[in-house]
């Protein structure tokens, strides 16, 4: 490449280093926004006036390092392009670290292993070849500066006054970039404070967690109101507000839940709805689970390693003090849970126990139908004392690609039947570049996850089965769309009234819906409130019927 177009491709290089907003495949990535960067970045003018002062000495070594620099933070921002994309935040440099591996793993259970180490392998040598690419590109610029220096100075001193009417106008082409950029600074600042801040988090969390309202309560004064019932909790992957708000979604989930609660209604349940703030967006289940079942805002892994090493009293802990038989069925685990003692389980049934001889459905090892056909044949239809049980669907987990159909419960066997279903559904590469079509899928899925626990409830549950079904997080936000809540659907299904009347204060919406008026609290205040209502204390301050 002749030099000068070498230095032109060093200049573009770094200035799109520079000005490119974290957000940018937030807002329609789908099609080229110039005004995304036609910015002036701040940074760039003071590094040249650096390089433009430095003794020709100290020139490249300070050119290197900052060349060096700018390569680290532009790897950092691509790291914080994809995680607003999948998680609505940005990337923790201290605590986040973990997700990596998550991330392959879901990777390499979606797309193959070879797929999967191919990404890896191309995101590993992708982010060395930037940075070296960026550091030889500021080593370019700043001999060219060496070489001009006159002209150079003019160069910086006019765009730094441009820059300071862009500032104080503040100039805006583009959500969240001004024209006036210092973003990258901003982004240095961010990775710098976040380990100090860490440690704060972690001095607060011990703190927090040694509070507990409910550690000392006898065991005979826990859940005495639900004395004699079965608790299931169903927990439904991904299942957002958005599901519920979106009008393409909406139009699916909506019409689901409307048949769900005749289906209900027919066989003698009633519901109560509301909404919880997840402590996570797009992924994460485990941090929701830990926050929903201990009372604790759980939304790092920091906070997780912290929480499930202690003796928190978890619902499921709580439920196994009062006398219930608790068990929980996890068909995404494929290895032994750990966290199972701490939560308080006396039984694990996951996909290596289940009996599932079917195909996958993309990430989802197993169809919700088919698990809790397992469910009910080894351990709810065979309880001979009170059981408490968390059933993760995992069927409206992502891709969301391809969905199985609800079958006869008496065919589903050991889901074999579920061959000719997985063959069907386009491939995730083609159906993530359809917007529409990709939210419609998620919608189905949920419906049918949803669908498959109503189903199950209204054909094998008794007079004594109380079900809590919530979301765990919304979906990512190419589904959820930028900037939605973080909310999730909660609800409470039983056939004895008494079991909602205790409720009653809650302000919950009746039926599977919450609507758009119903109460939302924070995650990790259900299991306090749930406690509340169905233990000793509450019973105590009510007025006898």
């Amino acid at each position: 490449m002749p030099g000068h177009l070498l230095t032109v491709a060093s200049a573009a290089l770094v200035f799109f280093a520079l000005v490119v907003p974290e957000g940018i495949l937030r807002h329609r990535p789908d099609v080229f926004l110039p005004g995304a960067f036609l910015r002036i970045p701040l940074e760039g003018i003071l590094g040249a006036a650096l390089l433009i002062a430095a003794p020709a000495r100290a020139r490249r070594p300070l050119a290197a390092v900052l060349g060096a620099g700018l390569g680290a933070l532009a790897v950092l921002k691509v790291v914080n392009i994809g995680f607003l994309v999948v998680l609505g935040r940005r990337f923790n440099a201290v605590l986040d670290w973990p997700l990596f591996g998550d991330g392959y793993r879901a990777l390499a259970e979606t797309s193959g292993r070879t797929g999967a180490i191919g990404a890896v392998a191309a995101a590993v040598l992708g982010s060395g070849a930037l940075a070296v690419a960026l550091t030889l590109a500021v080593l370019r610029l700043a001999r060219l500066t060496a070489r001009h220096q006159v002209p150079a100075r003019r160069a910086v001193t006019a765009l730094l006054a441009a820059w300071m009417v862009f500032a104080l106008t503040g100039t805006t082409l583009f959500p969240a970039a001004p024209v006036a950029s210092d973003s990258t600074a901003a982004l240095a600042k961010r990775a710098i404070v976040t380990v100090p801040a860490a440690l704060r988090d972690r001095a607060a969390f011990t703190a927090e967690a040694r509070v507990d309202a409910f550690a000392g309560t006898p065991s005979s004064e826990l859940l005495t109101a639900l004395r004699g019932k079965d608790v299931v909790i169903g927990v439904v992957e991904s299942y957002g507000r958005s599901a519920l708000s979106d009008p393409v979604m909406a139009g699916i989930v909506g019409p689901a839940l409307t048949a769900g609660d005749k289906q209900l209604a027919a066989a003698g349940f009633a519901a109560r709805s509301g909404y919880l703030t997840s402590s996570t967006y797009g992924g994460g289940s485990w941090l929701a689970h830990a926050s929903f079942q201990s009372g604790l805002w759980i939304n790092n892994q920091q906070r997780y390693r912290q929480l499930v090493s202690g003796d928190r009293l978890t619902l499921t802990n709580a439920f196994h003090r009062a006398g219930w038989r608790t068990v929980g069925v996890e068909p995404g685990n494929t290895v032994a849970w750990p966290e199972a003692k701490f939560y308080g389980y006396d039984e694990v049934y996951d996909s290596r126990n289940l009996g599932y001889r079917g195909p996958r459905f993309g990430w989802s090892r197993m169809p919700d139908q088919f698990t809790l056909a397992a469910f009910q044949q080894q351990v709810y239809g065979r309880r001979h004392a009170p059981l408490m049980a968390e059933v993760t669907l995992t069927s409206s987990h992502e891709p969301w690609t391809p969905i199985p159909d609800m079958v006869d419960w008496n065919a589903i066997g050991d889901g074999r039947i579920y061959g000719p279903m997985a063959q069907r559904g386009e491939d995730r590469s083609v159906l993530w570049k359809k917007s529409k079509q990709v939210r419609t899928e998620y919608a189905r899925s949920v419906a049918y996850s949803v669908g498959s626990l109503v189903s199950w409830a209204q054909r094998y549950g008794d007079s004594d089965l109380v079900l809590v079904m919530f979301g765990d997080h919304q979906p990512i936000s190419l589904v959820s769309g930028n900037g939605a809540p973080h909310d999730v659907p909660v609800t409470i299904v039983a056939k004895d009234p008494a079991v909602l009347e205790r409720i009653a204060g809650w302000g919950w919406s009746a039926g599977l819906n919450p609507g758009p008026s119903a109460p939302v609290w924070k995650m990790s205040e259900f299991r306090d409130r749930f406690l509340t209502a169905y233990g000793k204390g509450d019973e105590s301050t009510r007025s006898p019927h």
